[in-house]
Protein backbone atom coordinates (compact mmCIF):
# COMPACT_ATOMS: atom_id res chain seq x y z
CA UNK A 1 0.00 0.00 0.00
CA UNK A 2 1.39 3.38 -1.30
CA UNK A 3 1.67 6.27 1.92
CA UNK A 4 0.03 9.03 1.37
CA UNK A 5 -1.63 11.48 3.28
CA UNK A 6 -5.09 10.16 3.65
CA UNK A 7 -3.77 6.61 5.10
CA UNK A 8 -0.63 7.34 6.80
CA UNK A 9 -1.57 6.96 10.57
CA UNK A 10 -0.53 10.49 12.91
CA UNK A 11 1.68 9.08 15.60
CA UNK A 12 1.85 9.78 19.53
CA UNK A 13 5.28 9.37 20.01
CA UNK A 14 4.04 11.54 23.49
CA UNK A 15 1.84 8.55 25.19
CA UNK A 16 3.85 5.78 23.97
CA UNK A 17 6.92 7.69 25.52
CA UNK A 18 5.26 7.68 29.46
CA UNK A 19 3.89 4.33 28.70
CA UNK A 20 6.95 3.14 28.42
CA UNK A 21 8.61 5.13 31.04
CA UNK A 22 6.05 4.65 33.43
CA UNK A 23 5.95 0.31 32.19
CA UNK A 24 9.84 0.50 33.21
CA UNK A 25 9.16 2.39 37.01
CA UNK A 26 11.57 5.15 35.43
CA UNK A 27 11.29 8.72 36.03
CA UNK A 28 11.86 12.04 33.84
CA UNK A 29 14.88 12.70 35.83
CA UNK A 30 16.32 9.07 34.83
CA UNK A 31 16.68 10.71 31.68
CA UNK A 32 19.12 12.86 32.78
CA UNK A 33 22.20 11.28 30.34
CA UNK A 34 19.87 11.71 27.62
CA UNK A 35 18.02 14.68 27.82
CA UNK A 36 16.57 17.07 30.23
CA UNK A 37 13.73 16.51 32.91
CA UNK A 38 12.01 19.43 31.01
CA UNK A 39 12.77 18.24 27.41
CA UNK A 40 11.28 14.65 28.14
CA UNK A 41 8.27 16.15 29.82
CA UNK A 42 7.97 18.73 26.95
CA UNK A 43 8.00 15.43 24.48
CA UNK A 44 5.58 13.77 26.84
CA UNK A 45 2.75 16.66 26.33
CA UNK A 46 3.57 16.27 22.90
CA UNK A 47 5.06 20.22 22.54
CA UNK A 48 8.14 18.89 21.16
CA UNK A 49 8.72 15.95 18.63
CA UNK A 50 12.20 14.32 18.99
CA UNK A 51 14.71 13.50 16.55
CA UNK A 52 15.77 10.47 15.53
CA UNK A 53 19.03 10.56 17.64
CA UNK A 54 16.94 11.42 20.70
CA UNK A 55 14.45 8.42 19.90
CA UNK A 56 17.55 6.32 20.36
CA UNK A 57 19.01 7.94 23.50
CA UNK A 58 15.68 7.36 24.93
CA UNK A 59 15.22 3.86 23.85
CA UNK A 60 18.58 3.06 25.34
CA UNK A 61 17.49 4.59 28.77
CA UNK A 62 14.47 2.20 28.30
CA UNK A 63 16.24 -0.40 27.55
CA UNK A 64 14.46 -1.48 24.19
CA UNK A 65 15.06 -1.13 20.70
CA UNK A 66 13.74 2.21 19.14
CA UNK A 67 11.50 0.53 16.66
CA UNK A 68 10.19 -0.64 19.71
CA UNK A 69 9.17 2.99 20.85
CA UNK A 70 8.35 3.95 17.32
CA UNK A 71 5.93 0.98 16.29
CA UNK A 72 4.01 1.68 19.71
CA UNK A 73 3.34 5.08 18.64
CA UNK A 74 2.29 4.37 15.51
CA UNK A 75 -0.20 1.71 17.26
CA UNK A 76 -4.30 3.52 17.48
CA UNK A 77 -5.16 0.54 20.35
CA UNK A 78 -2.21 -1.30 22.58
CA UNK A 79 -3.02 -4.55 21.44
CA UNK A 80 -0.56 -6.70 20.32
CA UNK A 81 -2.97 -7.95 17.68
CA UNK A 82 -2.55 -4.40 15.93
CA UNK A 83 1.34 -4.48 16.65
CA UNK A 84 1.49 -8.08 14.44
CA UNK A 85 -0.79 -6.34 11.42
CA UNK A 86 1.93 -3.50 11.67
CA UNK A 87 5.20 -5.29 11.95
CA UNK A 88 3.68 -7.46 8.95
CA UNK A 89 3.43 -4.40 6.78
CA UNK A 90 6.73 -2.95 7.54
CA UNK A 91 7.95 -6.36 6.80
CA UNK A 92 6.21 -6.60 3.10
CA UNK A 93 6.80 -2.79 2.72
CA UNK A 94 10.87 -3.34 3.30
CA UNK A 95 10.75 -6.80 0.42
CA UNK A 96 8.83 -4.38 -1.98
CA UNK A 97 11.16 -2.20 -1.65
CA UNK A 98 13.60 -4.69 -2.46
CA UNK A 99 16.27 -3.47 -0.07
CA UNK A 100 16.98 -6.00 1.84
CA UNK A 101 19.27 -9.05 1.18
Amino acid sequence: MRMTRRNLHRNDFATALKKVRNSRGLSQLDFSLASSRTHVSALERGIKKPALDTVEELAEVLDIHPLSLLALAYLKKSSFEEAEILLTRVKAELSEANVLK
